[in-house]
């Protein structure tokens, strides 16, 4: 057997969650792989919508085992919080969730190191959710973490506060910057008294021996192929790798267990935060994408910016993952247009680019475009691909012969029901 990988091929928030919800009957295990709270991801069924931010998001569905991979940072907080808001809904934690020994906690000080480097920054800020992702990550890298395992251990106590000094001595750095880390500490000590009483286990071998057993495992990705630490717009990034070859370092999968890549991209293109995207639209189109496609944060709020699809970066991103199949969501929110533009080139200083360049930052981009008929159509209804107007099947097949991978799946609704296979 081997791991098959689900990811997002854009800037994040491409409907990565729905998709897993949808395809997690196919398996027996769903695995996050890389990311923390700052991710979102939005699952919506019975008329309710869910978003979740470190569980994985076959929780759903019974009978299927999610776990937490090593490669993910956890905020003891934000999971109690997530924990709590799925308790209504009877979910047997003990039974389906479990947590990797050494993904990396988040401390309250690694969220107050985060705020006062990004105040700090002023102008230059990165967009960061103020989640404490990357401090987090520095910790790890830097060899000092805390890590889920050390919470059983009779001298954590004493780990965590040398951890914790370590911040308030950079801390103290910062001019004006004030904080109460007493009442930050309170709730995350009970949110570690949770974490006790989950199933922690050692991941890499708990994965591989379900592998051996003939088990099906989903990896899930987070944010965005944009964002990876290495390949994204950097340094406008997150701070952990996004792409396929996080799988293996996020799971404890070797390169020869990857299976099929599912790469998600939506019909456009959307951005959170700061850096560059080169279709992006800041005019009344802009505006009524973002509307139309409610593109607001579902971690932060904050509104999107929008933008017309680029297969500059689309195919870029495809090549770096290994991408074996596709699947394009909200092609519902274009039916407002009548013509659709695609981005097939850049040009840059006067020549046509088919290559996604080295720092977008200090480029002037200007992207060229072909222009297709709009479907101007409602297909939130949908049943079948078949019954979906040809102008909608005209862009699906222009974008498969360009991006020389198939489309599988058009998502034309939040709902898990509104999923169209091809």
């Amino acid at each position: 057997m081997k791991v098959d990988v689900l990811l997002g091929l854009q800037w994040g928030d491409e409907g990565k969650g729905k998709i897993v919800d949808v395809f997690t009957p196919k398996y027996d295990i769903i695995a996050r792989f890389q990311g923390g709270p700052n991710a979102g991801h939005t699952l919506e069924f019975e008329g309710i919508k869910h978003v979740l931010h470190t569980i994985p998001s076959g929780i759903f569905r019974e009978n299927v085992i999610n776990l937490v991979g090593n490669g993910v940072v956890i905020d003891p907080v934000v999971f109690k919080a997530e924990l709590d808001k799925l308790a209504p809904f009877n979910i047997d934690f003990k039974k389906r969730l479990f947590i990797s020994k050494k993904a990396h906690l988040i401390l309250p000080t690694h969220k107050l190191l985060d705020a006062a480097s990004e105040t700090s920054k002023g102008n230059n800020k990165i967009g960061s959710t103020l989640k404490g992702i990357g401090p987090t990550y520095m910790d790890k890298t830097g060899r000092n973490g805390l890590r889920v395992g050390d919470i059983f251990s009779p001298n954590f106590q004493e780990k965590y506060q040398t951890l914790i000094d370590k911040h308030l001595g950079i801390l103290s750095n910062y001019d004006d910057f004030t904080y109460d880390l007493p009442s930050l500490e309170k709730d995350w000590m009970i949110g570690i008294a949770l974490l006790k009483s989950l199933n922690a286990v050692d991941s890499e071998h708990f994965l591989n021996t379900a592998l051996l057993n003939g088990k099906k495992i989903l990896a899930e990705g987070a944010q965005g192929t944009m964002l990876d630490i290495d390949f994204g717009t950097y340094p406008f990034v997150t701070s952990s790798n996004t792409v396929t070859a996080g799988t293996c370092t996020g799971l404890g999968i070797a390169p020869n267990k990857i299976g099929n890549v599912i790469g998600i991209f939506k019909a456009y293109c959307t951005r959170v935060g700061s850096g560059p995207f080169p279709t992006e639209l800041l005019d009344e189109t802009g505006e009524r994408m973002r509307q139309e496609g409610r593109e607001f944060g579902s971690t932060t709020g904050r509104p999107r910016r929008c933008g017309w699809i680029d297969l500059v970066q689309l195919k870029y991103a495809i090549m770096i993952n290994g991408v074996t199949e596709l699947s394009m969501m909200k092609a519902d929110v274009l039916s407002i247009f009548d013509a659709i533009k695609i981005c097939t080139h850049y040009e840059i200083d006067g020549q046509k680019i088919t290559d996604f360049p080295f720092d977008l930052n200090d480029l002037e981009v200007k992207p060229i475009y072909i222009e297709m008929e709009g479907w101007k159509a409602n297909l939130t209804a949908l049943e079948s691909y078949d019954d979906a107007p040809q102008e909608l099947k005209n862009y699906v097949l222009y974008l498969e012969n360009e991006l020389h991978v198939p489309i599988s799946l058009v998502s034309v609704g939040p709902d898990r029901k509104q999923t169209l296979l091809k």
